[in-house]
């Protein structure tokens, strides 16, 4: 197998909110959704986790 056979690396996806889309394919912007909704489903896991620990500490207080 000769290196140009494969595949180049693919580059990291930088979304830009608000940023211009209309040069991105249809398989880049699904692969967009999909990383977005990990990012959702990561930042909501962070949330609750602070919530449970705020509740902790207000009911060691009260």
């Amino acid at each position: 197998m000769s290196l140009f056979d494969e595949e180049p690396d693919k580059k990291p996806v930088d979304h830009v909110i608000g940023g211009d889309l209309s040069m991105i394919s249809v398989d880049e912007l699904t692969e967009r959704i999909g990383i977005l909704q990990q990012e959702i489903i990561r930042i909501e896991a962070e949330i609750a986790t602070k919530h449970k620990s705020k509740n902790a500490a207000e009911s060691l207080f009260r």
